[in-house]
């Protein structure tokens, strides 16, 4: 079966940076559905027409990616509004930022714990990826029809490096 829009593709990848350091590899495929939210839409394009057990090369711009990293989604809040067990690299939903949190952040971004000091916490509402052009190696192990349930749905749940917030209620932070 040939990949077109409204199918799920299991995939696995190798992602490097333009150095070729690896940033990520995907070992066990993951179900990704196309014309969803899972994707990035150059990652999709790439993929229509092809079939299980082929196999992609991408170079993606930032402009593709993840966009070009933005100074003005930096912020520096105070430590004291922030749980003592606060680690770098932890993430915090801009709509659910501790009380006491400046009024000045975007509610609508995920924000990445990137430095800790005494009095402040540096905030950064990029993406990790955000200004960096990627490789990504792609391997298509699977391609099946999607069901009427995964398209009304608009995703498998496993999105292309998405960040996840910390969930109210859950005890876990990351």
């Amino acid at each position: 079966m040939k990949i077109t829009p409204q199918c799920v593709v299991a995939l696995t990848w190798t992602l490097k940076d333009t150095l070729g350091d690896v940033l990520d590899e995907l070992d066990e495929s993951v179900e990704f559905l196309l014309g969803g939210d899972d994707l990035l839409v150059k990652i999709e394009e790439a993929l229509q027409g092809h079939e299980a057990g082929d196999a992609l090369e991408l170079h993606l711009e930032p402009e593709h990616g993840f966009g070009d990293y933005d100074e003005n989604l930096v912020f520096l809040e105070p430590r004291a509004i922030f749980p003592a067990e606060l680690e770098e690299g932890m993430t915090f939903d801009g709509a659910a930022l501790p009380e006491g949190a400046s009024g000045e952040m975007p509610q609508d971004f995920i924000y990445t714990v990137t430095e800790i000091y005494p009095e402040h916490v540096v905030l950064d509402g990029n993406h990790p990826l955000a200004g960096i052009a990627i490789r990504l190696a792609i391997k298509v192990e699977s391609v099946r029809d999607a069901t009427e349930d995964e398209i009304g749905q608009g995703t498998m749940g496993t999105g292309f490096f998405k960040l996840e917030p910390l969930i109210p209620g859950n005890d876990t932070l990351h």
